[in-house]
């Protein structure tokens, strides 16, 4: 799914928090969004996935102005999952979507392998771990295959093995099912490993987008040098 962005602007309490005058995001490419603390990363993201209002501009998805809701999801950096158990958690959306009961328990049984989740299906998903919560929701969320999937800090408070675990799946399901990914995270690294595009945001504006490799090796731009090399952007 393509994402365009034209005159987008948000802002609380009369603070202007995003001002974004053009970005266009590739469809089937993971494209990673960083910046500082307050550059507006997650309200870009919330806007996108219309969980709020914007003050103006529009968005296109794949050239339609109306929100494909069915389509697409957003996966937390504090899951919210259902209190019930995690095999029922990922079948939620499949349910909701109607699928039929032996394509829910594949897809259930492949995930749940995929992500290390067999030996929990049958566990509440209040006795989860954070990290089991977040392979939890990251199975949730691919399990209907959105052509959109969105993740705010996917792996900000989970160990390193598990951050692992869930960056090879979202590559694999992103190479084999074209899936648009788009990635808030602090983590330039991650950013390195896993986006095909980078965009930063500071006080709410474009600074650059441009491919991963062109962005971490040769910006355009000074102030994403100075960000690269962890510097404060004034």
């Amino acid at each position: 799914m393509k994402i365009k962005i034209e005159k987008l602007k948000k802002s609380y309490n009369g603070v202007p928090v995003l001002d974004i005058q053009a970005l266009n995001l590739p469809s089937g490419s993971i494209t990673a969004i960083v910046g500082p603390n307050g550059a507006g990363k997650s309200t870009l993201l919330n806007l996108i996935g219309d969980l709020i209002e914007k003050d103006e501009g529009k968005i296109w998805y794949d050239g339609e102005i109306s929100v494909p809701l069915k389509k697409m999801t957003l996966v937390f950096q504090a899951p919210y999952l259902i209190s019930t158990t995690v095999r029922e958690n990922i079948a939620y959306p499949m349910k909701l979507r109607k699928m039929e009961q032996h394509v829910i328990d594949e897809k259930i049984q492949a995930l749940s392998e995929e992500l290390n989740l067999s030996h929990l299906l049958a566990k509440k998903a209040n006795q989860l771990s954070l990290g089991e919560s977040q392979k939890v929701a990251l199975a949730r969320a691919m399990s209907f295959e959105p052509e959109l999937l969105m993740l705010d800090e996917p792996s900000a408070s989970i160990d390193p093995y598990t951050t692992s675990e869930i960056e090879k799946i979202l590559i694999k399901m992103n190479r084999e099912k074209k899936i648009t990914m788009l990635i808030v995270t602090h983590n330039l690294v991650q950013a390195r490993r896993l986006a095909d595009y980078v965009v930063l945001l500071n006080k709410g504006k474009v600074v650059e987008c441009c491919d991963s490799q062109t962005f971490f090796q040769c910006p355009s731009e000074q102030a994403t040098r100075k960000f690269i090399e962890g510097e404060l952007l004034i």
